[in-house]
């Protein structure tokens, strides 16, 4: 880890001003010793530093909490994975109530997963939630038949835990994993991370994030919880180790990988009850990532090796900054290669209108693909919910070229630095889905 350690401490600074992030902290596990260093700002408007006891939000990689708070109930015989959800949550009001536990966790329930809205402030906020919002979702698919990446689901599943614990899913979080693990720098909600030195988000064409946090009403999908990289690290060592935390049984179900995710580049293409597999030459990769306003998380975990990674951050080129520390560390520790990712073809085939033309949309998000005279494709996208216009102020339009017959790749890099790939699901004609970003929009038009 000597070695590891000097990387870090001389590559991190360098990388962080190569790719415009105003400050990240990296903490890595092997052989059971943990490394960590910070560079940068927490705040380019106030300058104030990042030190590796400062604390980042790691957006949706709560899900991995939650589901390890659903695995404690499994392994207490509470619940089963294959039981209806509504059988253990009675006055859940879904669309289709043969919706499972398991089916929440893997992201195959079906429902539409990026409603955000907001409801209290307090420790009701998800209740609330669960009472208001979710009898509104829609139903874009039958349960089990398809991946769509859900955060709505994960806000059931934490409600389900303050049910049958008896207390709001922060004080749960705190009790059944950060205190268990001795984790000293973690904060479940916006009260506990004042308390130490915490980032603020960068919007790539806004600044400082004008917000914190996304609401409260959606904490177990991944909208407040914030930690040091060491102590994520710390969460990760638990699963790798064994631990009071949970059963191998438990453990060896977190991290099946029963779902295929259709192929759109650094996105995973397995998913588990909660943890994502990875196509990486070399050995089996787990992990998950995580975004909120501005910030952007990443956890990889190689368990043939015993190694994780942390990588947090507060704005900027995220993706190529996460992929030249993720690449470098594991490729020496694990060994494992970063695939290379997807880029748009030199010469790329015309674009089939007749497959990919129209609209298609989620209560999140609104994309409009079109092909002109020529054979050229554009998307512009929108965002249809309020709660999401703070990191997407105005319609983003964006060229397209031809990967495959069902695939497409944006012409330029996005905020995050990366190509994004478009999947058109069709069965011969137009497609009646595009899987774009994990999730699946139906089209509408």
């Amino acid at each position: 880890m000597k070695r590891i350690r000097a990387w870090l401490a001389d590559e991190v600074p360098r990388l962080i001003d190569k790719h415009g992030v105003p400050g990240a902290a990296v903490a890595v596990l092997a052989d059971g010793e943990i490394v960590d260093v910070a560079a940068g700002v927490l705040n380019r408007g106030t300058g104030v530093a990042a030190t590796t006891d400062s604390l980042f939000q790691i957006g949706s990689i709560t899900k991995l909490w939650t589901a390890a708070l659903v695995m404690q109930l499994v392994d207490e015989r509470v619940i089963s994975l294959g039981d209806p959800v509504t059988e253990h949550l009675p006055d859940l009001r879904l669309p289709d109530d043969r919706v499972t536990v398991r089916q929440l966790l893997n992201h195959t329930s079906g429902l539409d997963g990026d409603v955000v809205t907001p409801t209290t402030r307090g420790d009701d906020a998800i209740s609330a939630y669960v009472e208001t919002v979710v009898p509104r979702l829609a139903q874009t698919m039958p349960p089990g038949t398809g991946f769509s990446y859900c955060n709505s689901g994960y806000v059931i599943l934490g409600r389900l835990v303050e049910v049958l614990r008896g207390k709001p899913f922060h004080a749960v979080v705190r009790e059944r994993i950060a205190d268990r693990l001795k984790l000293t720098h973690v904060a479940t909600i916006p009260e506990e991370a004042l308390l130490y030195r915490t980032a603020l988000g960068h919007i790539e064409g806004v600044g400082p994030a004008p917000v914190w946090s996304l609401p409260a009403s959606i904490a177990p999908a991944g909208s407040l919880l914030s930690m040091t990289a060491r102590s994520l690290v710390g969460f990760a060592a638990a699963h790798l180790e064994g631990s009071e935390l949970l059963s191998e049984a438990a453990l060896t179900t977190l991290w099946e990988s029963d779902v295929d995710v259709p192929d759109i580049g650094s996105f995973a293409r397995h998913w588990g009850p909660g943890w994502a597999s990875f196509d990486w030459d070399g050995a089996r990769v787990l992990g998950h990532d995580g975004g909120t306003m501005g910030q952007a998380a990443f956890l990889r975990v190689v368990p043939q090796a015993g190694v994780a990674v942390a990588v947090l951050t507060n704005g900027g080129t995220v993706g190529p900054f996460a992929d030249e520390v993720l690449g470098h560390v594991l490729g020496e520790l694990a060994p494992v290669r970063l695939p290379a990712p997807e880029r748009p073809p030199a010469a790329p085939g015309p674009v089939d209108a007749g497959i990919v033309t129209g609209t298609y949309s989620s209560a999140a998000y609104r994309l409009e693909i079109s092909v002109d005279g020529s054979g050229r494709a554009s998307a512009r996208m929108s965002a249809e919910a309020p709660e999401l216009r703070a990191t997407m102020p105005e319609p983003i339009v964006r060229e397209l070229v031809r990967l495959d017959e069902h695939r497409l790749i944006t012409l330029e890099p996005g905020p995050l630095g990366r190509h994004d790939v478009y999947v058109f699901v069709s069965e011969g004609g137009p497609a009646g889905f595009v899987f774009v970003s994990g999730r699946l929009l139906p089209r509408i038009g």
